[in-house]
């Protein structure tokens, strides 16, 4: 602790499950990891007990091993609700590993992106390719939906679009008929990226609008 800027501590994910917004969340904050992989870190009853930015995948390995969710609230006083949530990711994670390829239906591919799972991650499981996992899922016709999220709640007509991607949907939200802009942002915040690169997305799309 000092008056150094260590860390900024955050990101944020939006998803219509619990489940695929915090695997979204994971890969935001480190661009090497998957999703929430159990095979990431050992079990160690300890490292559960500390809340450390490793905990989440000592859990993950905890619950692959077979702790169960009492046991595990004891360790980590997480909220029950929570670790059910995140034992349904790592329930699915280990029938992943239990196939190939081949294996990848139609169903057992959707759940897997309602579930969060990124194409690279399934891949990993399945002992395949990204690629063939995304070219297969293309070839199912599995896209994700564009929703909006309502910041006004209803009560007059939003101007601005927060948008996001998942599978957990039906039908687009709104259309994108002709052409469009997409601007990128930094991405998570970091040391040394944080607010000046926001501005700079927000100050490209001031001038976009005013085209």
């Amino acid at each position: 602790i000092g008056s150094s800027m260590k860390s900024v501590g955050e990101v944020m994910a939006v998803g219509r499950k619990f489940e695929e917004a915090f695997q979204k969340a994971l890969r935001m904050v480190d661009e090497n990891v998957t999703g929430l992989d159990p095979n990431i870190q050992e079990v160690n009853d300890k490292e559960l007990e500390e809340p450390t930015d490793k905990r989440m995948f000592v859990l993950a390995a905890a619950i692959k091993k077979g702790y169960s969710i009492d046991k595990l609230y004891d360790l980590t006083k997480i909220d029950k609700w929570f670790l059910h949530k995140i034992k349904n990711i790592i329930d699915y994670h280990v029938i992943l590993e239990s196939m190939n390829q081949k294996d990848l239906t139609h169903d057992v591919l959707l759940l897997a992106k309602q579930l969060g799972f990124s194409d690279k991650q399934i891949a990993k499981a399945v002992k395949s390719t990204e690629l063939a996992v995304r070219k297969q899922r293309n070839e199912y016709k599995i896209t994700p939906l564009i929703k909006q999220i309502d910041t006004v709640a209803a009560e007059w007509p939003a101007t601005t679009n927060y948008l996001y991607a998942t599978y957990n949907a039906s039908a687009h939200d709104i259309n994108f008929d002709g052409g469009f802009i997409m601007v990128l942002g930094s991405g998570v915040y970091r040391i040394g990226s944080s607010v000046e690169f926001d501005w700079c997305a927000v100050g490209c799309l001031r001038e976009l609008r005013s085209m």
